[in-house]
């Protein structure tokens, strides 16, 4: 705990005090469950990360499964969850990855910090398989790019 009362993130009060990073989308079926499981992977358990939609599919994209699954990162029981879920919890960091959830983002309880990283969203892609695949890579190195430099950032800060 800092003089000012607010929380470190970097260093929790104890290991079952680890700050709550919530990423947020629209439908909670691609690009926030991309950054889920990059920044989990990234930052250990220095947080614990989750995500959810404004517009819940309450499915995941099964093109975001398979990219992930290509970099070793299995997101395959990933759940799409109603940011409602998370009004209760004391939410350190909201990090929108579409305008969208951006506009429709509430308060959290304990929010200390709020970053709003747009991203293509891979779904809206047309085409067969072969062709949508790639958008799906695009976008997921994107957010990878982003979310381990924020990672990093975080762990050294």
């Amino acid at each position: 705990m800092r003089v000012d009362g607010e929380t470190d993130f970097h260093q929790p009060s104890s290991i079952n005090d680890q700050p709550l990073i919530l990423i947020l989308c629209t439908g909670n079926s691609c690009r926030s469950h991309l950054a889920e499981g990059i920044l989990r992977a990234a930052l250990g358990d220095a947080a614990i990360v989750a995500s959810a939609g404004s517009n819940p599919t309450g499915t995941v994209h099964p093109m975001a499964i398979e990219v992930m699954a290509e970099i070793g990162i299995d997101i395959s029981t990933h759940t799409s969850k109603h940011l409602n879920e998370f009004l209760e919890k004391e939410v350190h960091t909201v990090i929108t990855v579409c305008g969208n959830a951006d506009a429709a983002c509430p308060t959290f309880p304990g929010q200390a910090a709020k970053h709003h990283w747009p991203f293509d969203d891979p779904a809206k892609a047309e085409g067969n398989e072969e062709e949508v695949c790639p958008t799906f890579r695009r976008v997921r190195d994107e957010i990878r790019a982003k979310f381990e430099a924020y990672a990093r950032e975080q762990l050294t800060g």
